[in-house]
C-alpha cells in the first residue's frame, strides 16, 4: 500500500468522522462513495468495507456476508476506523460550537452534493453500457 492510499484513507476517516460528529452522517454518505471515486472500489467492495468499519454498533450479520464474497477490503477498513474516531470527536465538538440551522444548512448540502454526484456517476454507466 503507498503512502498516497494511506493518506487518501486517513482523509476519508477523518472527514467522515467529522460529519459523523458534526450532523450524525458518515457511513454509506461519505465513505461508501469515498471509497469509489477516490480508490477505485466496487460498490460492494465500498459497501462492505464501510459496513466493516460500523461492524459492532451496526452489521455484524451484513459484514459477515459481504466477507464470505471477498467484498471487504480490511486494511482500508482498519484504517479508516481509526482516523473516524478522531474525526468523529473533532466533528462534535465543531457542530456543538454552532447553531442547529448552520449544522442543518451543512448537511443539507453536503447530501445534495453526495446525491448529484452519484445520480451522474449512474447516468455515465448506463449511457456507457456498464
Amino acid at each position: 500500500m503507498t503512502l498516497q492510499t494511506i493518506l487518501i484513507l486517513l482523509t476519508i476517516g477523518i472527514f467522515a468522522g467529522l460529519l459523523s460528529g458534526f450532523v450524525g452522517v458518515g457511513g454509506g454518505v461519505v465513505i461508501v462513495p469515498a471509497l469509489v471515486f477516490f480508490l477505485g472500489l466496487t460498490q460492494h467492495q465500498a459497501q462492505g468495507t464501510s459496513l466493516f468499519i460500523l461492524v459492532l454498533p451496526v452489521g455484524i450479520l451484513a459484514v459477515m456476508n459481504y466477507s464470505k464474497t471477498s467484498n471487504i477490503n480490511w486494511t482500508y477498513g482498519i484504517i479508516i476506523a481509526l482516523a473516524f474516531i478522531i474525526g468523529g470527536y473533532l466533528g462534535s465538538k465543531l457542530s456543538l460550537k454552532l447553531s442547529p440551522s448552520i449544522v442543518k444548512l451543512a448537511f443539507g448540502i453536503i447530501m445534495a452534493f453526495v446525491s448529484i454526484k452519484l445520480i451522474l456517476s449512474g447516468y455515465n454507466s448506463i449511457s456507457n453500457g456498464k
